[in-house]
C-alpha cells in the first residue's frame, strides 16, 4: 500500500457514497435540518455538556453542492441538508461528538506522511469508539459507520498501524464507504486565508497559517468546555490532552501567548450567555465581535514575587503584544489592594518598562475582582501573576476568563481558570 495516497483520491470515494445526495439547496428542507441541527447540540448541552458546548461554537454552514455528509474545518460545521435528514435525532449528536473529536484529536494536523485513506478509517474508529463509551447520543445505524470494539481507548496513530499491519486482510474500499464524514485535511498551497463568503458553495481549503489558528482556537475551547463538565464524562484521551495542556510542565509563557492570541477571533463566549436560549430551557453562548486583544493584568506584589520576576513578566506580556496591531492592557499590583493601576496599548507601550511595582502585604484575590467591577472593567481575559497562596478566596469565577501564571505553591489547584507554573529561563 503507498504511504502517500492523494487526498484528492479519498474525496472522490467519499463523494461515491452518498452521490445523490450533492446538489442545489432545497430551502424549505434546509429550514427544517437546521432545525434538528440545532435541536441536537442544545440535547448535547443538556446529556453531554463536553460536547455541546464545542459544537455549540461550530457555525452551521449548508454545503449540499459539494459534501454529500458533513465536515469541519474547526470553527465551521458543514452538513449536507439530505445527508441530515436521514439521521434520527439522536444519531444527529453523535454526528456532532464525531465532528467535535476530530477538531480535538488535531486529526487535521497528526497525519503527517500516513496513508490519507488508511489515517481518515483509523480517526473514524478511534473518535466512534470514545463516542459510544461515553454515551454521546446514539451510534449511528441510519448509514454505515465505523466501530469496533478491539480499537477502545486507542489513538488513531495505534489503530492506523494495526490497519497497516494487516492491509492484506483489509477490504479498504468496504471500509472507506463506511468513513462518516468528509475529513477536510487539504492546504491552501497558496497560503490564502478563506472567510465565510468565499467558502459557500465550494469545498473549503484553509491556508497553513489559518490552521495554526484554528488549533489555538480549539485548545481554548476544549480546555473551557472540561471545566464546565464532569470529568467522567470526558474521553481519556482527551483528559490526557488537558494534563499535557496545564501540566505544570507547560511553559508559561506558551500558555499565555495562546490565551491572548484566542481573544483576537470573534467566537462564542459562555461569559456572556445568548438570551434567545432562555426559552429553550438552555444556556447558549453569546457572541463576543472584535479583533483587538483586550487584558487586564494583576501582578501580585506579596513578598514571595521579586521585583525582578514582576519586570519578567511585564516584558513577556510586552513581547506578546508587539506582535499584534489592535490591544489595550489594564495592569495593575496587588496584595490585600490594588495599587497603580495603568492603560497601555499601542500608542504607549513603550512606557509599560516603566510601570512602578508597588505592594508587598499579603495576597487576596477577591480585591481584583472587586475592582474590575468597581471601575466597570470586564478584559476578554484576566491574567494573573501570583504565587498561589491567597488568603481567603481566589474570586469570582463567572467574571471572565481567567489565566493564572503561578510562581510559589508547586502544586496549586485553582478551582476555575487555566494555569502553568513560574519558570525562570534559564
Amino acid at each position: 500500500m503507498a504511504s502517500n495516497t492523494a487526498t484528492s483520491t479519498q474525496n472522490k470515494d467519499d463523494a461515491k457514497k452518498f452521490a445523490n445526495l450533492l446538489g442545489p439547496t432545497d430551502p424549505k428542507l434546509d429550514r427544517m435540518v437546521r432545525e434538528k441541527l440545532v435541536t441536537a447540540r442544545v440535547g448535547l448541552l443538556l446529556r453531554a455538556s463536553f460536547f455541546g458546548n464545542l459544537a455549540t461554537r461550530l457555525k452551521l454552514v449548508n454545503a449540499d453542492e459539494w459534501c454529500a455528509t458533513a465536515a469541519t474545518d474547526g470553527r465551521n460545521f458543514y452538513y449536507n441538508s439530505r445527508f441530515i435528514d436521514m439521521l434520527k435525532p439522536k444519531e444527529i449528536e453523535f454526528l456532532f461528538g464525531h465532528e467535535v473529536l476530530h477538531c480535538v484529536y488535531d486529526h487535521f494536523g497528526r497525519r503527517g506522511d500516513r496513508n490519507p485513506q488508511l489515517f481518515n478509517i483509523a480517526n473514524d474508529y478511534a473518535v466512534n469508539a470514545d463516542l459510544k463509551r461515553h454515551h454521546v447520543g446514539q451510534f449511528i445505524t441510519s448509514v454505515p459507520c465505523l466501530y469496533d470494539a478491539k480499537f477502545e481507548g486507542m489513538a488513531s496513530e495505534e489503530i492506523y498501524d494495526y490497519l497497516y499491519e494487516n492491509a492484506e486482510k483489509i477490504n479498504l474500499d468496504d471500509l472507506i464507504d463506511k468513513l462518516l464524514d468528509d475529513h477536510l485535511d487539504e492546504y491552501d498551497e497558496g497560503g490564502n486565508s478563506h472567510n465565510d463568503s468565499e467558502i459557500t458553495g465550494k469545498r473549503p481549503k484553509l491556508s497553513k497559517e489559518d490552521r495554526e489558528k484554528i488549533k489555538d482556537e480549539i485548545k481554548e475551547a476544549m480546555l473551557a468546555a472540561a471545566q464546565a463538565s464532569d470529568a467522567g464524562s470526558i474521553p481519556a484521551g482527551v483528559q490526557r490532552m488537558i494534563k499535557d495542556l496545564t501540566d505544570p510542565k507547560l511553559d508559561w509563557r506558551e500558555l499565555l501567548r495562546m490565551q491572548l492570541e484566542s481573544t483576537i477571533k470573534s467566537d462564542y463566549t459562555w461569559m456572556r450567555a445568548n438570551r434567545r436560549g432562555w426559552h429553550l430551557d438552555a444556556v447558549l453562548p453569546g457572541m463576543n465581535r472584535t479583533n483587538a486583544i483586550d487584558i487586564a493584568v494583576y501582578i501580585d506584589m506579596s513578598g514571595s514575587i521579586s521585583e525582578e520576576q514582576g519586570r519578567d513578566f511585564i516584558s513577556e506580556v510586552k513581547g506578546i503584544m508587539e506582535s499584534f496591531d489592535s490591544y489595550k492592557i489594564y495592569i495593575a499590583c496587588f496584595d490585600t489592594k490594588v495599587y497603580n493601576p495603568q492603560q497601555y496599548t499601542s500608542e504607549n507601550l513603550e512606557y509599560i518598562e516603566d510601570y512602578k511595582l508597588k505592594g508587598g502585604g499579603g495576597t487576596d484575590f477577591d480585591c481584583i475582582f472587586k475592582h474590575l467591577k468597581d471601575n466597570e472593567i470586564e478584559p476578554k481575559r484576566l491574567v494573573v501573576f501570583t504565587d498561589g497562596y491567597p488568603f481567603g478566596s481566589w474570586g469570582d469565577p463567572n467574571y471572565c476568563d481567567t489565566v493564572w501564571i503561578i510562581h510559589g505553591d508547586r502544586n496549586p489547584k485553582p478551582p476555575f481558570g487555566v494555569w502553568a507554573l513560574y519558570e525562570e529561563q534559564e
